[in-house]
């Protein structure tokens, strides 16, 4: 139902701007600074961050305690240099931003003769907030943006913002809160005491039609994607309007889309497959850590727990959010767009001043992307990244193994490695590696680092073994540890041969076709300068030449390329 209202262009079109009409009167109706806050308060209800915003985050510190994180908002343009550096192709930008916000007001009704000189008011107060902000290299250090702040310190903070009426409207308890950037919830504290009212109408104005725009009839949403999309982004043109609106659902709906996505490809049979490579590859590593040589009997104690509380999330959430009083309809997509967003506002703050809820994901069941969250010590595999090469239920356990059961073990081996040491199994920044366990350890990876130093790519241009260190240990543990598994796995369920090839075989095969893929020179070139990465030629091949059972499976004779000599061969794990 929200795909089909957001396909109905024709009815999108005659609506025009009345969706949301009933909120621009309200701003209209704004007379007094409470009144402005009251507005502020009803935009973030609906996701829109002006002037600051709120998200949910775990404590950096305490990863399992969930907290409201008040962050910088409210800015068209893209960041703190947008607004105050003075270079052509900057100003240039600033102008069209003039027009276009002009443009936008007009379409909400403004008379064009007004509408420069109200967009030169909107620009001047988004200035006056982006330099009071970080910039965006600062922005996204962590620890420039930790600032862990009480409910009695916000007030004294930010005073002339009515924190009191924003918690008990929001139902947040007054836990501590995170403010990310102090400065800039200052500077919106100046202006919410000195910017005339009229000026924040404007604002909240503008506010509300951008975030509406590209949802509105076909004027707003040209003038939407003509500046966000072609002058920021470099669009050349316009996505087809049901590749918008399946992205618009997928966003808004994840779990409902996800859902019907896995009553359709993404059977019970499926989730305990790929559960069971799990939960196998679990069993291995335990004993391969507990009997592990060069690391120390408490360190591999405290690696084997947090593996054991490692969690794993495959295909779809253990139990699903209720969305029944989410009244979606055919012929109302702002509507829609406003209920959904309410919800996932809702949702998010019933969870501050909690434990960090696991069971919520990051990404849609649909998505066709994974991850891992070192500070949660938790993996998730949506529905759409579970698909051939990668996974598929009606394979061999032996070609699962070879593709899932190596992915999968590579990233939680990163929970245990030089990297995960630095965070323990509660996900605080804590090093429960021994100074010795760090020595063993650089002992045996030095051979990784050598072995892809010789690859090369192009004569004369090869890989930087230190740089590709971390993953090229992932791939190589991977592959070790998923072979292991399967090999367990088959004492009670065997694979038989297929197309001629036996179990061990197509657990390579499988390894190579997940990994493999043809690749430009010139790609492979920039991957070599900065990606943590080897080229996928690299990534099949030099984990596979460290493992007699590859040189086993296809009957390699020593001194084959495919066959590093015992002196050679590279082993961590």
């Amino acid at each position: 139902d929200h795909y089909a209202s957001c396909m109905d262009e024709a009815a999108i079109d005659a609506a025009g701007i009345s969706p949301i009409a009933p909120l621009l009167a309200d701003i209209d109706a704004v007379k007094t600074p409470p009144d402005v806050q009251r507005i502020i308060r009803r935009l973030h209800d609906l996701g829109i961050a002006a002037p600051f915003g709120e998200t949910g985050a775990f404590d950096n510190h305490e990863p399992m305690h969930f907290q409201l994180n008040l962050v910088a908002g409210g800015l068209g343009l893209s960041d703190r240099d947008a607004y105050v550096k003075t270079e052509p192709r900057l100003a240039e930008i600033r102008d069209k931003y003039r027009r276009h916000v002009a443009r936008v007001l007009a379409l909400g009704g403004m008379p064009e003769t007004a509408t420069l000189a109200a967009a030169d008011g909107v620009i001047a107060l988004e200035k006056r907030l982006a330099e009071a902000s970080l910039d965006a290299k600062t922005a996204g250090d962590p620890a420039a943006t930790e600032h862990k702040t009480t409910f009695a310190q916000l007030k004294a903070m930010a005073p002339h913002i009515e924190w009191d009426k924003y918690f008990d409207e929001a139902r947040i308890p007054r836990e501590p809160v995170n403010v990310a950037e102090p400065k800039f919830l200052q500077q919106v504290d100046k202006e919410l005491k000195t910017t005339p009212v009229a000026a924040w109408k404007t604002y909240l104005r503008w506010q509300l039609l951008d975030a509406a725009s590209p949802w509105l009839s076909k004027p707003f949403a040209e003038e939407a994607f003509a500046f966000k999309d072609k002058t920021l982004g470099g669009a050349t043109e316009m996505a087809p309007r049901a590749q918008r609106c399946v992205e618009l659902t997928e966003t808004l709906l994840g779990e409902p889309v996800g859902r019907k996505y896995a009553d359709k490809y993404f059977p019970p049979a499926a989730k305990a497959k790929a559960r069971e490579i799990a939960n196998g590859l679990v069993a291995v590593m335990k004993e391969d850590l507990a009997a592990l040589p060069w690391m120390a009997a408490d360190t591999k104690k405290k690696a084997i727990e947090k593996l054991e509380l490692t969690s794993i999330q495959v295909g779809y959430p253990d139990s699903w959010k209720d969305l029944s009083n989410v009244h979606i309809r055919r012929d109302a997509l702002w509507a829609n767009i406003a209920q959904a967003r309410k919800f996932n506002v809702d949702d998010v703050r019933r969870q501050m001043g909690k434990p960090t809820d696991r069971n919520g994901w990051q990404l849609p069941p649909s998505s066709p992307a994974a991850y891992l969250d070192p500070q949660l010590n938790e993996l998730v595999l949506p529905i759409g990244f579970l698909a051939p090469p990668y996974f598929d239920v009606e394979a061999t356990d032996a070609a699962n193994y070879g593709a899932l059961g190596s992915g999968l073990a590579h990233d939680m081996t990163h929970a245990f490695d030089a990297t995960g040491a630095l965070i323990d199994a509660m996900g605080r920044a804590q090093n429960w590696w021994t100074d010795a366990d760090h020595s063993e350890f650089q002992k045996r990876a030095q051979c990784i680092i050598d072995q892809y130093e010789g690859y090369s790519i192009e004569p004369g241009v090869h890989h930087q073994g230190k740089l590709v260190l971390d993953e090229a240990l992932g791939d190589q543990a991977g592959v070790h540890f998923a072979y292991l598994a399967l090999k367990r796995s088959m004492a009670t369920h065997p694979v038989p041969t297929v197309d001629g090839f036996t179990p061990e075989q197509q657990f390579f095969l499988a390894w190579a076709q997940f990994r493999g893929e043809a690749m430009r020179i010139e790609t492979q070139r920039q991957i070599v300068k900065g990606d943590p990465h080897a080229v996928p030629k690299f990534r099949v091949i030099g984990p596979l030449s460290n493992l007699p059972e590859f040189a086993q499976a296809f009957s390699c004779k020593p001194g084959a390329p495919m066959v590093r000599s015992s002196e050679q061969r590279c082993a961590v794990w």
